[in-house]
């Protein structure tokens, strides 16, 4: 994490064309343009930031009230892709990830617990950072808590009262008048005249029918125990839009680039960000805001009700592992719903099986002379339609076919016998460049650990031959042995069954 923040920042920066990204041989791959889609304008936009080489970009992190879930995590793994390509192309990165630390919901839930909000949240926080580690997802540069950034929500407030933007109502709250801002609604696409005009919201989530004037800040009240702050504003404590608006341009400026987060944030969490941020400074905001869609369980919605919010924890619980949740994320369109189901993750884990065993045949490529051109020429094609993928709003689906494309056409030529070392180096130097985006570790696993299908089946024939005899010492060592080269079996009434355990990883920096 860096130590760098951004205070200030006009609002017609210097607006920089991006370049291309990959170079292999020397040689630089120039790629179309890069092109999100925009929730505010509802239309695929050419990406342009507003300063030269650097993306300045932020992410509503998590509530930390309990362990984050797998739909959680969907969102979190579109902007962990999203930062690899942008830096994949050859920009600076500058990201911001808040950790909402006071909210309704943790103040409620630590009251219950008896134990204070800081105790409470460290957990769970703890436990974020663990499961970010797991998913291979790189660390943002600022991780800001709100209870560390109250002056700043502090001085916004008065700043909007100030303006006009803003009001204390009857309860001592402070609200924040949507009449005053003429484009409320804007990115929430809602109809201005549908809006409830004084109607008042203090809980922090709420839906569209409910939409009104909105808490800036929380008068205390005897739920809240000993959470509050003393302030110009009274006693009390920070509404949760608010906080985000705080946040964000501290680090980033009153105008930055692109701001993320999952469907269910654009109203109301981002239509209130907009409309506190805008009247705060009078400039624009945000220029790109990129969500991501819900991931589904078994083609149904994710509820405590159902028993289906499933945590990281429950997934290693069902014998699946991280890298294949990962997976299974990529392998779908950030805008489109991921099914999370026992079919899917089998096959998620089956992919990158296939993959790793595919590194294995290229580092057994012993075939000396010199490099072909028809490898040269697959490589280079394959890398520009990678690019074209990843270009088009970050098409990560298109983009893994297009891997697999590669695979299955070099193995065609290697059961043939036509590469040479220089071809397999070649080829293993592009997937190992564009896993730099995807993070699927394929660099990192230990090629000398892999076993090939024949060999598994081999030694698994060679135990059923010891059980029959039954000499469980031998039974035993080969399973073993097994384990120890990253295969487990699984004895039951049909038979015995193998899968790969999470690979061995090296870190070959």
């Amino acid at each position: 994490m860096g130590s760098e923040a951004h205070n200030g920042g006009g609002c017609s920066p210097e607006v920089f064309q991006p370049r291309g990204a990959q170079e292999i041989d020397g040689e630089r791959i120039i790629s179309v343009a890069l092109r999100f889609f925009n929730t505010l304008s509802r239309e695929k936009e050419e990406f342009t930031p507003l300063s030269q080489g650097t993306v300045r970009m932020y992410t509503c992190g998590p509530t930390v009230y309990n362990y984050a879930h797998i739909g959680n995590y969907r969102t979190y793994a579109f902007e962990d892709l999203l930062r690899r390509y942008l830096k994949f192309k050859g920009f600076r990165v500058v990201q911001v990830m808040n950790i909402t630390d006071i909210d309704d919901k943790t103040i409620r839930d630590s009251q219950a617990e008896g134990i204070s909000l800081a105790e409470f949240t460290g957990r769970y926080t703890e436990a974020f950072f663990q499961d970010l580690d797991s998913l291979f997802m790189e660390r943002a540069e600022h991780y800001p808590r709100a209870t560390e950034h109250v002056p700043e929500m502090v001085a916004i407030i008065e700043d909007l009262m100030q303006k006009g933007y803003a009001y204390k109502g009857e309860d001592q709250c402070i609200y924040y008048d949507i009449s005053k801002f003429k484009d409320y609604g804007n990115l929430a696409h809602m109809v201005v005249e549908d809006l409830k005009i004084g109607a008042r919201v203090a809980h922090d989530e709420y839906e569209k029918e409910h939409a009104g004037d909105f808490a800036l800040w929380k008068a205390w009240d005897e739920q809240d125990g000993p959470v509050f702050w003393e302030t110009s504003l009274g006693k009390g404590r920070p509404g949760w839009h608010i906080e985000c608006s705080a946040m964000s341009m501290k680090y980033l400026g009153g105008s930055f680039d692109i701001h993320t987060g999952g469907v269910d944030n654009i109203f109301p969490h981002h239509q209130n960000e907009i409309a506190q941020s805008e009247a705060h400074t009078g400039c624009p905001f945000v220029r790109y805001w990129l969500h991501a869609e819900h991931l589904i369980v078994d083609g149904r919605k994710m509820s405590k009700s159902l028993g289906n919010t499933y945590t990281l924890r429950e997934v290693r619980e069902q014998g699946f592992s991280p890298l294949a949740l990962r997976y299974l994320y990529i392998s779908s369109h950030y805008r489109s719903r991921v099914n999370y189901t026992q079919e899917s993750m089998e096959a998620s884990e089956k992919a990158l099986v296939r993959l790793r065993d595919f590194l294995v045949r290229l580092s057994d490529i012993s075939k000396g002379g010199p490099p072909s051109k028809e490898i040269e020429g697959l490589t280079k094609a394959r890398n520009d339609s990678f690019a074209e993928a990843m270009d088009d709003d970050l098409n990560s689906p298109q983009a893994v076919a297009v891997l697999f494309e590669l695979v299955r056409e070099v193995n065609t030529d290697i059961d043939k016998e036509l590469l040479t070392r220089e071809d397999a180096s070649r080829v293993r130097d592009l997937i190992f460049s564009w896993d730099n985006v995807l993070g699927l570790q394929l660099s990192r696993v230990a090629p000398s650990d892999e076993m090939l299908p024949h060999e598994i089946e081999a030694l698994m024939e060679k135990r059923k031959e010891a059980r029959r005899r039954r000499d469980w010492n031998e039974a035993d060592a080969i399973r073993d042995e097994l384990k120890k080269r990253g295969v487990l079996l699984e004895d039951g009434p049909a038979g015995t069954r193998w899968k790969k355990a999470e690979p061995t990883l090296v870190d070959n920096k």
